[in-house]
């Protein structure tokens, strides 16, 4: 702090006249306590009406000062929003691709205590590539949710999204070569998380699932077994077992924390056999959701995925759920009720996807709740909004308080809820 005192940054003469305003109004104040009556109140009315004058000249002053050295004027209602999101739910989203940026992206809005565990089993892309080339960590999947998470400016989201079209660098990303280049000045992966966090003002916080170099494999119906995360994706007949190697993964201690002390876990929307399950397949991250105070939710997606989920309904997503790491993860089942438009749908059901439904005969062990959770942009996808606010509806339903011990309940997330709708 005493370096806010050093010569040349304009703040302290605007400190000194807010402070001999405050002065100026408090012995006016004083004199009227003590002696109401005295004939000097127009003296006093003077001294009242001039600290306030030098209170608000020096605050904004200060003001102006901060938005220059700052270069934004946004500082204010960051600091705002940073101490109101900071009161948030401990949420953990588990998941990889493009399914678990729209969750943080939702999320963000409401807490800034998040945490998403990647899957990092990719090998397919610039991920792939990187991986290969110089064996860092495969980084698509980590930088979808870091831009996901991010508080920055659109300028820089562009840059991190952008990707290469030609040359030797096509198909590649800005923000997969940046997170590969930190990764080797830095040392260490989460080092280059961390510090990557930093520039993109990151809310909340992103983690590998395991640090250990791991591949999927696969066993299909017809006795074949395939290797890779691009190739169980494309998966010719329906997948019986899924794996990984080595089958021994370590994850991050952060993580199984995270895990344990949260108030949800979300599981999902995402490809089931290859950014759902892949999570689930380091055994410590599995047992730390299974034992968790946490609710724990499954978001279903939206459509099946050819080759992989070919005509699963939720309950065939859950059962390959149950098969490959056991019962009790899921409490809750989040379900889209809201109806497709119909020239999407049909450019789906050309290239073999079809909406996932719940029987409405069946009985299962979590709770379904359904929701209208799909954005109206003539493409078929979860809304970051809507399934933000289902999944907080199911917190404070089932969470109540969240977790014992904690200060503050659902009371300030529910009006945090209501102002959002009312802002929308």
């Amino acid at each position: 702090m005493w370096r806010l005192l050093l010569p040349g940054l304009k703040i302290k003469r605007f400190l000194f006249l807010v402070s001999v305003g405050f002065v100026a109004v408090g012995l006016a104040l004083a004199r009227w306590w003590v002696s109401p009556l005295a004939l000097s109140w127009p003296a006093n009315l003077g001294l009242l009406l001039g600290g306030l004058a030098l209170v608000g000249l020096g605050t904004w002053w200060l003001g102006r000062t901060i938005t220059d050295l700052l270069g934004s004027d946004k500082w204010a209602g960051v600091l705002y929003s940073r101490r109101q999101l900071a009161r948030g739910p401990k949420i953990v989203a588990l998941g990889g691709g493009t399914g678990l940026p729209v969750v943080l992206r939702g999320l963000k809005q409401y807490t800034s205590n998040l945490t998403a565990v990647v899957t990092v089993a990719d090998d397919g892309g610039s991920s792939g590539r990187l991986r290969g080339d110089l064996g860092v960590m495969p980084p698509g999947d980590i930088r979808n949710c870091m831009v996901a998470l991010a508080d920055t400016e659109p300028l820089m989201e562009e840059l991190f999204q952008h990707r290469f079209e030609s040359g030797e660098l096509k198909g590649h990303s800005f923000g997969n070569l940046f997170l590969a280049a930190m990764e080797r000045t830095a040392g260490d992966f989460v080092t280059a998380l961390r510090e990557s966090s930093r520039v993109l003002a990151v809310r909340g916080t992103v983690l590998p699932a395991t640090l250990d170099r791991v591949t999927l494999w696969a066993e299909l119906e017809t006795g074949e077994r395939i290797a890779g995360e691009s190739n169980i994706g494309k998966s010719p007949a329906r997948i019986v077992k899924i794996g990984m190697d080595p089958p021994d993964a370590t994850p991050l201690a952060e993580a199984i924390h995270a895990i344990r002390d949260a108030d949800m876990v979300v599981l999902g929307p995402g490809s089931l056999y290859t950014s759902v399950i892949p999570n689930l397949l380091v055994r410590p991250i599995q047992e730390a959701v299974r034992t968790t105070r946490a609710v724990r939710v499954y978001v279903a997606n939206l459509m099946t995925q050819p080759g992989e989920t070919a005509h699963y309904t939720v309950e065939d997503h859950l059962a390959a759920l149950e098969q490959q790491v056991g019962r009790g993860l899921v409490d809750v089942v989040l379900v889209n009720n809201q109806a497709i438009e119909a020239d999407a749908l049909e450019k789906y059901l050309k290239e073999g996807a079809e909406p996932v439904t719940a029987r409405p005969d069946s009985i299962l062990w979590p709770e379904i709740i359904s929701e209208s959770l799909i954005a109206v942009d003539g493409v078929i996808r979860h809304d970051p909004e809507k399934l933000a606010r289902a999944l907080l509806r199911i917190l404070l339903r089932f969470r109540p308080r969240w977790s014992e011990g904690r200060i503050v309940d659902g009371l300030w997330l529910e009006a945090r809820l209501r102002d959002r709708r009312g802002n929308a």
